[in-house]
């Protein structure tokens, strides 16, 4: 416990920090760093599953994932995507053939849905990076993942009784499932609160009370999916950069999934306007 607070209180002031300090300055520093997390990300849940310990597709995989980011941050345009799936996809397929059929369609569609997914939900940063009055928006989906983490942790510690997943992640329970989502929904209004006061933002608290219900619902699915990896394959934790957390899968499972609901929200529900 004590390593996974120490952890928090250092890495989540450095996120602001390159958020806020650096990124506005040199917004490709934000870009680089997804690119940064979604490499290593690929490379944990390909290798530390066990699932594709092929060293020239797990190079491929690898490497479009560094690359999707800044797909993203050049504007997303269609041609330039077409291309690099297109090469990845026969790689692929040619890796396949070389290996006698040792390699099962299972392993290759694994690797395309993995290395494609991870960084184009976190790369919803960069496309909420590139709205109107980013700057109070580009931490709401920190704000809904990890505070979600720490009241549902804090809550189970306290007053957990019943058991939510036992199969899949035997400490989570349903009261610190709760725990974590009010703690989420209060916060986030709260939050609001001090935009609309502090800054002077214009703000829709119930907007706002909507994000943190489910950003919280979706980063409990979240950390439950890569859960469900990894009892399917036997293993505590994707990686060990975080002393006490894990990798950066195990840090940020829940912000995979939570980064681009916030983002769909902000563009159909937006809840933060002008100062």
């Amino acid at each position: 416990m004590g390593k996974r607070i120490m952890v928090a209180v250092i890495f989540i002031p450095l996120l602001l920090v390159l958020f806020y300090l650096i990124s506005p300055a040199y917004p490709w520093a934000l870009c680089l760093l997804i690119a940064g997390l979604s490499m290593i990300a690929v490379h944990e849940v390909l290798w530390s599953t066990g699932f594709l310990k092929h060293t020239r597709i797990s190079g491929y995989s690898i490497i479009l994932a560094g690359l999707i980011p800044f797909w993203v941050y050049y504007d997303g345009r269609p041609l330039p995507a077409l291309c690099g799936l297109f090469v990845y996809v026969v790689l692929l397929f040619a890796e396949a053939i070389a290996s006698h059929k040792r390699l099962s369609l299972e392993k290759l569609g694994g690797a395309f849905f993995l290395t494609v997914v991870i960084p184009f939900f976190l790369s919803s940063f960069l496309r909420i990076r590139q709205m109107e009055h980013w700057e109070p928006l580009l931490i709401l989906p920190l704000v809904a993942a990890f505070i979600s983490d720490a009241f549902a942790l804090f809550a189970g510690m306290a007053f957990g009784r019943h058991k939510l997943a036992p199969e899949l992640s035997p400490k989570k329970t349903v009261e610190g499932a709760v725990g974590g989502f009010v703690g989420t929904v209060v916060c986030t209004v709260l939050y609001g609160v001090l935009l609309r006061f502090a800054f002077g933002y214009t703000v829709n608290y119930l907007y706002l009370a909507l994000y943190g219900a489910l950003g919280s619902a979706i980063s409990q699915m979240g950390d439950l999916s890569f859960s469900y990896i990894k009892r399917q394959y036997g293993i505590k934790d994707f990686g060990n950069i975080f002393p006490g957390h894990g990798g950066v899968l195990d840090r940020f499972d829940s912000v995979i999934f939570c980064a681009p609901l916030i983002e769909l929200l902000l563009r159909f529900l937006p809840a933060v306007g002008g100062a």
